[in-house]
């Protein structure tokens, strides 16, 4: 279908808003400085600041009120702020679903009939009509508890559900009798990080911490993790440990069995990146938990047994990944033997039908290879283009699976994929209001400032002339191994659809290209994902795709990083930006919540000199100084217990003590929302709109 004609965005040639000559200039709040100063290897470094780190002081929060009056007042004299949203709804209004899954004699499946808070979750059975199965939009009034993982039994006759409240990372965990939707117990509370382990129906494994002091929950520190097992009908008091606590202290264990239940299988790690490993075999009373992995130094996890036969995933001598097999009696990396070797392209793997499901990363679009369990080549996956193509997981004796793929122009479909003869047919297509055929994405190389090679995905309208005048959106992440592949995004439209420019860029710290890219991109090497960023924006404005005047940049959690970070070693690269629940004091990230495990990435302030002074210069909350910055409008969430709003707050206060050019430094403080995962409907759609208004309205651009 054609997207709905729109008035065309004008661009104003000028380096000024059309509005600032009218638009009521807004105080900011004024923010308290408090004389507060750290010493690190003998330099003095002040935190004026510091005293909005406690989110739940009164002070704090009359500080947030203050920034959102001011933010909200800026926004609401945007004349077409309130287009743009409207035009967001009737975009985002079309059915979504989520592919299904068979669980006993049901299928069950997602779906959103639009504007729903939060997604329901159906079930049918052949030939019959689907029915409610569990709706998370009855968990609150304002639509933001959200359903956050459904884990059933093997036989599919119970059901585990997580829930979030506000978007916090700690959930609550409810049992289902799947056959009259009833709850079978007690309601678990205060699990984080963790997926539901079922052990037949008598019970499950599940993590979690000891929950931090009354009045820090979303701030503390939440360091050892904890794998228990929970026995139906007993109390969550008298949960057995199993592994963790004081004989093994780590930060995340996460558990689960293989499909056959024989072996519970163990991951225990003390940062974001490499885990030892460990396995158990539950058809030994009494027996041992077996280490096989015992450092940090990789990653690994077995996907899959036959018999004792164990299939381990693993980046141990291949950056890239490699699938190995080894029998369980032996388990230990000198018996690894290689199933499917290291290529030149990063490897994730999944399984279904008794087969391997090899999904490669070429440029950062997908290649999708089945294998055999003996790892004989059976076919190659025939994709409707180049993108991203995710979920080849089913049981064992399934015969088929279904998928999704996408693309910035190829709105998420799902297919059916036949498992014996490798063929794939539409399941599911979107009727969303766009028309691929307009637009066209488009793969560039640059070279960044140490002349390394960098992909790039540019996107935009058929026709669309490089005259340096088109508004560009330039996102990116660079961490933790997190690979960027191409997405369709429904808000995007807003742009496109006026004659804009998406890009993301590749860049060094992501899983592009393994373990090796990743890593160009951690501790002292933290530089390069910046200086990659910084070249991304270079390369389009050299060749025309826009201009200082027309671009924005945008990130967020470890991206947010990025933004903070080009900001303030950049402030003249862009018109606008926005760094989004960013990690933004780079000295005491690891005080809250679980940023210690971030330190594989970025390394302490603590753990020498050379690292201390590192991340101190790039900081982007130390690094920043009085300058002319780019309209800015943070944004962040009252109950983000992952990276903590003290981050933004610290940033913000900052950056609108330095700036000292006419454009505004605003902070979007959303509230019961967290890191980003959980928002109604209604929220994201209100943020989406408030981004683009913000963006046009600064960059001179009218509706």
């Amino acid at each position: 279908m054609k997207p709905l004609m729109c008035l065309p965005l004008v661009a104003l040639l000028g380096t000024s808003a059309i509005a600032q000559n009218t638009m009521k200039t807004l105080p900011y709040p004024a923010t308290k400085k408090v004389e507060t100063v750290d010493t690190y290897f003998g330099t003095a470094v002040p935190d004026p600041y510091r005293w909005l780190e406690d989110d739940r002081a009164k002070d704090t929060k009359a500080w947030v009120q203050a920034e959102n009056k001011v933010t909200h007042a800026y926004l609401d004299q945007i004349p077409f702020r309130d287009a743009i949203r409207k035009r967001l709804e009737v975009l985002w209004n079309y059915e979504k679903f989520g592919a299904p899954q068979k669980q006993g004699e049901w299928t069950y499946f997602s779906k959103n009939s639009g504007l729903q808070s939060q997604s329901v979750i159906y079930r049918q059975k052949e030939g019959q009509e689907p029915e409610t199965f569990l709706d998370p939009n009855g968990f609150s009034k304002d639509g933001t508890t959200s359903l956050q993982g459904l884990d059933f039994t093997k036989d599919g006759s119970l059901a585990a559900y997580q829930i979030s409240e506000g978007g916090s990372d700690w959930r609550k965990v409810i049992i289902l009798k799947a056959s009259d939707k009833s709850i079978v117990g007690d309601t678990l509370r205060d699990v984080k990080f963790s997926g539901i382990a079922w052990k037949g129906d008598d019970g499950f494994y599940y993590s979690s911490y000891d929950k931090p002091a009354e009045g820090s929950q979303l701030s503390g520190l939440t360091q050892y993790h904890k794998l228990f097992y929970h026995k139906l009908g007993t109390p969550q008091s008298s949960d057995k440990l199993i592994f963790g606590g004081e004989q093994t202290p780590r930060r995340y264990i996460g558990a689960y069995l293989t499909e056959d239940e024989r072996y519970l299988v163990i991951t225990a790690a003390n940062s974001t990146t490499g885990n030892e490993l460990y396995m158990q075999d539950l058809t030994q009373p009494g027996s041992s938990i077996v280490n096989i992995v015992n450092n940090f130094d990789n990653d690994h996890s077995i996907i899959d047994n036959v018999g004792s036969k164990l299939y381990i995933y693993t980046n141990l001598y291949a950056p890239n990944h490699r699938v190995v097999t080894v029998d369980a009696a032996s388990p230990g990396v000198t018996h690894w033997k290689d199933l499917i070797a290291q290529t030149k392209n990063a490897l994730t793997v999944s399984t279904g039908g008794q087969k391997l499901f090899a999904e490669y990363l070429k440029d950062a679009t997908s290649l999708v290879l089945q294998y055999n369990m003996d790892g004989k080549l059976e076919h190659t996956v025939a994709l409707p283009g180049v993108g991203t193509a995710a979920g080849f997981g089913a049981k064992k004796d399934e015969k088929e699976l279904y998928y999704t793929f996408t693309s910035y122009v190829y709105p998420s479909t799902i297919f059916k994929y036949d498992i014996g003869t490798g063929k794939s047919t539409i399941y599911k297509k979107p009727n969303v209001q766009f028309d691929p055929a307009l637009y066209e994405s488009k793969q560039v190389f640059y070279k960044s400032k140490d002349g390394t090679s960098i992909p790039m995905i540019i996107t935009y309208k058929k026709g669309m002339v490089l005259n340096g005048h088109n508004p560009t959106m330039l996102y990116a992440y660079g961490g933790f191994g997190v690979s960027l592949t191409p997405a369709f995004s429904t808000s995007n439209i807003v742009l496109l659809e006026h004659g804009g420019i998406y890009a993301v860029p590749n860049i060094r710290g992501g899983g592009e290209y393994g373990e090796t890219w990743h890593r160009a991109g951690t501790k002292l090497k933290k530089q390069n994902v910046f200086d990659d960023f910084i070249a991304a924006a270079e390369y389009l404005i050299q060749h025309k795709y826009t201009s200082h005047d027309y671009l924005a940049i945008s990130g967020g959690s470890n991206g947010g990083l990025l933004i903070g970070a080009t900001m303030a070693q950049r402030p003249d690269l862009c018109k606008v930006a926005f760094p989004a629940v960013g990690v933004m004091d780079m000295l005491r990230y690891n005080k809250f919540t679980a940023g210690a495990g971030w330190a594989y990435d970025y390394g302490t302030a603590e753990d020498s000199e050379q690292m201390f002074n590192y991340l101190y210069h790039y900081s982007p909350y130390h690094a920043l100084k009085p300058a002319s910055y780019p309209a800015t409008m943070v944004t962040t969430a009252d109950h983000d217990d992952r990276v903590v709003p003290a981050h933004s707050f610290k940033f913000a206060a900052r950056l609108q003590e330095v700036q000292q050019g006419p454009a505004p430094v605003l902070i979007r403080i959303e509230t019961n929302a967290g890191h980003g995962a959980g928002q109604s409907t209604a929220q994201v759609i209100n943020q989406q709109a408030d981004k683009w208004a913000f963006m046009f309205e600064n960059m001179g651009i009218a509706w």
